[in-house]
């Protein structure tokens, strides 16, 4: 199946996490807001987005067309392509518990997402910089550690072992992590390196991931997007703290 990928085109975003499970398994996609052309790029995502398309339309980016199927919320996403693409033990407790632990990177995701814009994603930065140090300061003292610490527990407790956070081999939620950590680095480097001993699992994990041969591919390839002050995981050296 050749998949086709809905989400902005200048930011990697939450978009990012499903790119990953689809460059790691070698899957065919289509990157739809990056084509160019007349009806292409955002004025196709924004026709389904609107509703014009034949099915229900989701709130946001990113959704996956597969087929006749169109799905949209990330974790969603990845619960859907995890057994497609062998990115997910067979087993259904394994499965679930991919699906959790992916519930709570999306949470972790919206914590990052508010030390820059606390008060509204419709306001620029400038608009809330007080609030957002305020904000940030409290991410990057407390509730940083409190997720990265429950992700190195649950990677140090799988039963399996081998370094992964679940089973026996790497799954969308590895694929996941390396991102969090990734990012992390750019947006934050100061409050990573202080809570780098205490992380060392998740450390290799990204490590590991980076060197995995269709993981390394893409990030050295132009359809990784580079890191920017519009995503997610931005660099504000004044909160980084």
């Amino acid at each position: 199946m050749r998949y086709e990928l809905y989400y902005w085109p200048s930011i990697q975003g939450r978009g990012e996490l499903v790119r990953l499970a689809l460059e790691e398994a070698g899957a065919g996609y289509v990157d739809v807001a990056r084509k160019r052309g007349r009806g292409q790029g955002v004025e196709a995502l924004l026709r389904v987005l609107r509703g014009s398309a034949p099915e229900r339309a989701p709130f946001a980016p990113p959704f996956l067309r597969a087929g006749k199927l169109l799905i949209g919320q990330t974790a969603n996403i990845l619960q859907y392509l995890g057994p497609r693409l062998n990115l997910v033990p067979k087993a259904e407790g394994a499965r679930l518990w991919a699906h959790q632990l992916q519930l709570t990177v999306e949470d972790f995701v919206i914590e990052i997402h508010n030390t820059h814009h606390p008060i509204a994603g419709s306001l620029y930065y400038r608009e809330q910089k007080r609030e957002a140090r305020r904000r940030a300061s409290y991410f990057t003292a407390e509730r940083a550690r409190q997720f990265l610490i429950y992700f190195e527990r649950v990677l140090q407790d799988n039963p399996a072992g081998k370094g992964w956070m679940i089973g026996r081999r790497l799954s969308y939620i590895d694929l996941s992590m390396f991102q969090i950590v990734a990012g992390l680095r750019y947006a934050f480097p100061k409050m990573m390196q202080r809570l780098s001993p205490d992380i060392h699992g998740l450390s290799a994990l990204h490590d590991k991931v980076a060197q995995r041969p269709n993981i390394a591919g893409y990030l050295s390839s132009a359809r990784r997007l580079p890191f920017n002050e519009d995503g997610i995981f931005r660099h504000y050296p004044e909160l980084d703290t």
